[in-house]
């Protein structure tokens, strides 16, 4: 009863099959592997800062005040 059914595929193999399709992290859509390879060399060379700098600067700036806070307890 502990053991796996004997149709099921052993973890063995599944680690050294070669995936051939992937999915795209943007859409979902069904990629080929070497679309998605194109996909993974576009998002690396094209990385633009998700936030804004000014996002950035409050974050920083609370990361800040969090570590100020137990040491200078007057600060809100």
């Amino acid at each position: 009863m502990a053991l796996p059914p004997p149709t099921d595929t052993p973890e063995e193999v599944l680690r050294t099959e070669i995936i051939l399709e992937a999915r795209s992290p943007l859409t979902g859509e069904p990629l080929s592997a070497a679309e998605y390879l194109e996909l993974q060399e576009d998002l690396r060379q094209n990385q633009e800062p998700l936030l804004s700098s000014q996002v950035r600067e409050t974050v920083f700036l609370l990361q800040i005040r969090r570590i100020l806070r137990p040491i200078i307890p007057v600060i809100p």
